[in-house]
């Protein structure tokens, strides 16, 4: 494997990185809502995911998910279900009579860094599309030499590398934005428009055809 090579997939790796979707949603919330430490303990909590299935990819484990259309279904509408209940939930929580008062409201706890570790590492397990894109597009990279599993460590180390800059410089960005969002009528818009989005993605995931 030589350096173009690896140049070649970075840019895989940039690429699916700053694609729009669930791990930047639940990144993003995470820092809004919950501030720079939940949205960074959210970024850990994704790289997880995609350290898992990148893994499986290496050992040939999602190649039993891409193959059984039984397993990916199970896969995604568990996925699928998971981002309505987190949205569901999101939004009864922001109702008036569920919500505490002003002076209440500062008194509660933020999300918890295990919380958003594992709402960043569920999220994306349950992302069929993840396990799919590296059994599909790792191999093509992975020489055929004996050595090919050190490589594929190293691909991996590169992506994952990429993925928490690019999402990292997401919470650095989106806590400057975080002053502004701090008054409370605009925090629970801001929390019912995240969890609509969420529901929106559930249900997309649920209904989109597998490619």
């Amino acid at each position: 494997m030589d350096s173009h090579q690896l140049l070649a997939w970075a840019l895989v790796a940039v690429i699916g990185a700053a694609t729009p979707g669930i791990d930047l949603m639940i990144v993003l919330r995470s820092t809004l809502l919950h501030g720079r430490r939940s949205g960074f303990a959210a970024v850990i909590g994704v790289e997880m995911g995609h350290a898992v299935w990148a893994i499986a990819s290496l050992i040939g484990l999602t190649a039993l998910l891409a193959a059984s259309t039984l397993a990916y279904d199970v896969v995604r509408i568990a996925g699928a279900c998971y981002l309505v209940w987190l949205g569901c939930t999101a939004i009864w929580k922001s109702l008036p009579r569920n919500r505490a008062t002003a002076t209440e409201a500062e008194d509660l706890p933020s999300q918890s860094a295990v919380s958003a570790v594992r709402s960043g590492m569920t999220s994306n397990l349950l992302n069929p599309k993840v396990g799919v894109f590296y059994i599909s597009i790792l191999p093509q990279f992975l020489p055929t030499v004996p050595t090919a599993a050190g490589w594929g460590v190293l691909l991996v180390a590169i992506a994952l590398t990429i993925g928490t800059v690019w999402h990292a410089a997401i919470v650095l960005l989106a806590t400057r934005a975080r002053g502004i969002l701090t008054r409370e009528r605009v925090k629970i818009w801001l929390d019912r428009t995240s969890a609509a989005v969420m529901i929106a993605l559930g249900v997309r995931l649920a209904t989109e055809a597998r490619a």
